[in-house]
């Protein structure tokens, strides 16, 4: 090859490398695009497309779809395909990405105030939970992350988190001792596994069930969806409803896409991810009940163990958070 050669096909590779990098970052870029008359948003998250929360951002995508006669549109990357969550929202505070979903967990890092949801047993019960979202408390910490660049459309039901394990079940805290245990990018959730006596191990989500498999970690902790649809109840044989936190998922939106949509996008969007909700949780309910019924169909015994002895270990962490945003809005919680 002589050197004329050589600099044609040099300029060409250069060229196709440039083309193929500003592609991948048009993609990220333009979170918003334009399809003919078509305005798309582009919505990431983590699940398996069977998840009951994907399954809502479709019924949104839909609804979105109908209310906008067609010219307004979601396109939906599930499965980690632009990054975790932490990613996802970083995204969207770029004005990278239009719309994720991600759990309450490892927004903390961005919004102090969600680190309530993480800490273990403040709910009296679900009815709590629920009167928790439907409150004024629940809209405001909705809305907390506005002034971080991301904006809440409205909470998913993930039902309550509890721990399954890989050789032994946790039917008390002390069998929580010299296990490594995955959590969320989260230091209430690591305090929280910490606090009963295992060892927290963060992971991504998307690397867990290969963690499981090879030992990396003894368990994770986690609701019965996420357990069986990214098939965790392959290598976990025990799962012990030890409902330690009531964890929800947020629907977010950039505050810097919300900003450029016009007042009618913008109403056709939130009533959209608002009927969403309200489809997810019955989604959810369901699914749950059945998918009990799967995991144990697939040899994994379900254990239910006294929640008093766990909710007992965490008192120290909750007396931690006196004085501190959290521990107000504990306070504020209890009188609900």
């Amino acid at each position: 090859m002589n050197s004329k050669t050589l600099s044609f096909f040099s300029v060409g590779l250069l060229v196709g490398v440039v083309a193929a990098s500003a592609g991948f970052s048009w993609m990220l870029r333009n979170s918003t695009a334009r399809n003919g008359s078509v305005q798309v948003l582009k919505l990431a998250h983590t699940l398996d497309p069977k998840h009951p929360v994907h399954l809502a951002m479709e019924f949104m995508a839909q609804r979105l779809r109908e209310k906008s006669g067609g010219t307004v549109e979601i396109q939906i990357f599930p499965n980690s395909q632009l990054g975790s969550e932490t990613e996802c929202i970083e995204l969207l505070q770029q004005g990278a990405l239009a719309i994720t979903k991600t759990s309450a967990a490892p927004l903390e890092g961005f919004v102090p105030e969600l680190a309530l949801f993480g800490v273990p047993y403040i709910f009296r019960n679900e009815e709590h939970y629920w009167k928790l979202i439907n409150s004024d408390l629940g809209k405001q910490l909705l809305a907390a992350g506005e002034t971080k660049g991301i904006r809440g459309l409205c909470y998913y039901d993930a039902g309550a988190r509890s721990f399954y394990t890989v050789n032994r079940p946790i039917l008390k805290p002390s069998d929580l001792g010299g296990l490594k245990i995955r959590v969320q990018q989260s230091k209430t959730a690591m305090d929280m596994v910490q606090a009963l006596g295992g060892s927290p191990t963060p992971v991504p989500f998307g690397e867990l069930y290969t963690a499981l498999q090879s030992s990396m970690v003894d368990g994770a902790e986690n609701n019965a969806p996420s357990f069986y649809t990214n098939r965790h109840y392959e290598v976990c044989k025990h799962y012990s409803l030890d409902e330690h936190t009531r964890v929800p998922d947020l629907l977010l939106v950039s505050t810097k896409v919300w900003n450029e949509l016009s007042p009618q996008v913008q109403q056709w969007l939130q009533q959209s991810a608002d009927e969403s909700s309200e489809y997810q949780r019955k989604l959810w309910q369901q699914e749950t009940a059945r998918l009990l019924e799967l995991i144990q169909q697939e040899g994994v015994q379900i254990h239910r163990p006294d929640q008093a002895p766990f909710a007992e270990q965490v008192k120290s962490m909750h007396d931690s958070l006196n004085g501190t945003r959290v521990g107000e809005l504990m306070k504020q919680l209890s009188e609900l």
